[in-house]
């Protein structure tokens, strides 16, 4: 009986996304030891690496920093399967939509700010779906939509800040992603 082998070969891509991922993995286990004002609102730290992943090597690399930090964070708390892995999950796919959305937008006056706003608007979005339609079957759900919308509002906008601020410091080289042209000017915020 003869063996095989599979020898599988990381690119250099695939070591890069799995960095960001480990980054984004660190940032959301950190970020469940912080004490929450109401559950499901959390700073979501990890967007701000989705955000730069996908300023410097496009949608796809951020989906899939973005689906591995989901999985192997909900892993590590303890949490796969359970509500809050759905709840990640739904915001994240939600998010990922959005921001492959926003790459089509001028980039002149939408940029990692208004990324980041609009993919926490998102992901809080589809996470009260998710609420309303598994766990909590009455509309009363929906009295909590001010309360989450601003909280996408306020750490959207300082997520966005903090991932334009890092891009500064290494600006991308080029504009990868679903849209590449959509736009012409390369200071955004």
């Amino acid at each position: 009986m003869t063996r095989s082998v599979i020898e599988l070969t990381p690119t250099i891509e695939d070591r890069r996304i799995a960095r960001q991922a480990a980054s984004a993995i660190a940032l959301t286990v950190a970020e469940a030891a912080i004490p929450l004002p109401l559950p499901g609102i959390k700073p979501g730290l990890a967007n701000i690496v989705t955000l730069v992943v996908l300023a410097r090597w496009g949608w796809r690399a951020a989906a899939w920093v973005s689906l591995l930090r989901v999985f192997a964070a909900s892993l590590l708390l303890g949490q796969f399967l359970a509500p809050g892995f759905f709840f990640g999950l739904a915001g994240a796919l939600a998010s990922l939509v959005a921001l492959g959305a926003a790459a089509c937008l001028p980039r002149r006056w939408f940029g990692p700010v208004s990324q980041s706003i609009f993919a926490a608007f998102a992901h809080i979005g589809a996470q009260l779906a998710v609420a309303r339609l598994w766990l909590v079957p009455h509309d009363g759900v929906f009295y909590l939509v001010p309360v989450f919308a601003a909280a996408a509002a306020v750490f959207g906008l300082v997520n966005g800040l903090a991932a334009a601020a890092l891009l500064r410091q290494t600006p991308p080289s080029g504009r990868p992603g679903v849209c590449a042209a959509a736009g012409d000017d390369s200071s955004r915020l």
